[in-house]
C-alpha cells in the first residue's frame, strides 16, 4: 500500500493537464464516418502511448520524442488538423528547456518543418484556406508560438529552480558560519578554563602529598574528566569544521552549470539536517563523483536522490552521460570513493551504460 501511495506522488500531474484538450483536437473523427477516421483514432492511440512514456521513461525520450513529433506531425501535413502537434510544441519544449540548446533547435526544425509542409498541403487543396474571414490563419498562431512559448518558461523555471535552491544553500552556509563562530568562543573560553583545571589539580597533587589517600583520588578524578571535555570541545570544533554537503552542492553545482550541466536534488532539504560524521563522508565522494562528471561524463544532466531510511542514509547520483567515465583508478577515483565508505561500514555501488552512470552511495545509522 505504501509502495503504491509513493509511486502516486512520483508522477507528474502536471503533465497530464493537457490532455483535457484531447477531446475537442479528435472531435472530428467522432463519429467514426470512414476507415480513415478509424486511422486517426488508431493514430490518438499511439500518441497517448508516446506521450506517457515522454513523461514516465526519461531514457526513452530520445526515441519518444521524435515518435510523438512523426505521429502528430502526420495529423498536420495530412488531416488539416494543426491542433494534435501542439501537444509535443508545449511538452517536448519544455522538457528540453534543461537541454542543450542545440536539442531544441532540431526539435523546433522538425516541428515548423511538418508544420509549414501541413500548410503548403491545406493551401494547394484548398486554395482559399487561409483567408482571414474563415479564422484559420489566426488559428495558425498558437501552433506557431507554442514551442517558443514553452522552451522560454521552462528555461526561466529551470533558472528560478537554480536560483532558489542557491539562496537556501546560502542561507545554510550562513547559519553554518555561525555554529562555526560558537565553536571558536567555546574553545576560547571552555578549552582554555579546562586547561587551567587540568594545571591546577596537577599543582595540589603535588603540594598536597602529606595527605595523599584523602587528596589525590579526588584530584585524579578532576584532572581526568577536564581533559575528557577538553577533548570533547576540540572534537566539537573539527566536527564544525568539517565540509557538509550544502557547501559541496552549492560549489559543485556552479563548476557543472558552467560547462552546460543542469544539477537537481531531491530530498536536499531533509540530508542537511544529516549528522555531521555523515555529511563529511558522503561530501568528499560527492566531490569526486560530481568532479569526474564534469570532466568526463559528457553529460547534460545530473540527478541526485538524498534517501533517509530507518537503517540507512543514501545518496544516488545519476547523468545522462556516456557509461563508463566514472571508471578512473586510484586514490581519489573509484577506490577512493569506495574505501572512504567502507570505512564507516558504509556500501559503494555503480552501474553503467549507454544512457549514463549512476553510483548508490549508502551509510548505515549508528
Amino acid at each position: 500500500m505504501t509502495h503504491h501511495k509513493n509511486k502516486l506522488k512520483t508522477i507528474e500531474w502536471t503533465s497530464y493537464v493537457w490532455l483535457a484538450y484531447l477531446p475537442y483536437t479528435i472531435a472530428a473523427y467522432i463519429p467514426v464516418k470512414s476507415w480513415h477516421d478509424w486511422l486517426w483514432l488508431l493514430l490518438v492511440g499511439g500518441f497517448l502511448v508516446l506521450y506517457i512514456l515522454v513523461v514516465e521513461k526519461p531514457h526513452w525520450r530520445a526515441v519518444t520524442m521524435p515518435a510523438e513529433l512523426v505521429v502528430t506531425g502526420l495529423f498536420a501535413v495530412f488531416a488539416a488538423n494543426n491542433f494534435m502537434i501542439i501537444f509535443p510544441g508545449w511538452q517536448v519544449s519544455f522538457l528540453l528547456g534543461r537541454r542543450p540548446k542545440r536539442e531544441f533547435y532540431g526539435f523546433a526544425l522538425g516541428y515548423y518543418a511538418f508544420l509549414i509542409g501541413g500548410c503548403i498541403r491545406d493551401y494547394l487543396q484548398y486554395p482559399g484556406v487561409f483567408g482571414w474571414h474563415n479564422g484559420d490563419v489566426m488559428g495558425l498562431v498558437f501552433p506557431l508560438l507554442s514551442p517558443i512559448l514553452a522552451y522560454t518558461f521552462s528555461w526561466s523555471v529551470e533558472r528560478q529552480r537554480q536560483l532558489n535552491q542557491t539562496n537556501r544553500r546560502l542561507k545554510t552556509i550562513v547559519e553554518r558560519n555561525e555554529r562555526e563562530r560558537i565553536a571558536r568562543d567555546l574553545h576560547d573560553t571552555l578549552g582554555q578554563s579546562f586547561s587551567m583545571i587540568t594545571l591546577k589539580t596537577e599543582l595540589a597533587k603535588k603540594l598536597l602529598v602529606k595527605a595523599p589517600e584523602k587528596v589525590a583520588p579526588e584530584l585524579d578524578e578532576i584532572e581526568q574528566t577536564s581533559r575528557q571535555n577538553l577533548q570533547l570541545v576540540r572534537e566539537i570544533v573539527n566536527n564544525l569544521h568539517e565540509q557538509s554537503l550544502t557547501e559541496v552542492l552549492l560549489a559543485q553545482t556552479r563548476n557543472l552549470a558552467a560547462v552546460g550541466v543542469w544539477t537537481t536534488t531531491t530530498g536536499e532539504t531533509q540530508a542537511t539536517k544529516w549528522p555531521t560524521t555523515v555529511q563529511s563522508c558522503f561530501a568528499a565522494v560527492l566531490v569526486e563523483a560530481m568532479t569526474n562528471v564534469m570532466r568526463h561524463a559528457h553529460a547534460h544532466e545530473v540527478r541526485i536522490d538524498f534517501v533517509e531510511t530507518a537503517k540507512i542514509y543514501q545518496i544516488k547520483l545519476k547523468d545522462d552521460g556516456k557509461g563508463g567515465t566514472l571508471i578512473r583508478q586510484g586514490a581519489n577515483g573509484i577506490a577512493g570513493m569506495r574505501t572512504r565508505l567502507q570505512a564507516k561500514q558504509g556500501t559503494f555501488a555503480i552501474t553503467s551504460s549507454r544512457r549514463g552512470t549512476q553510483l548508490i552511495l549508502t551509510l548505515p545509522k549508528e
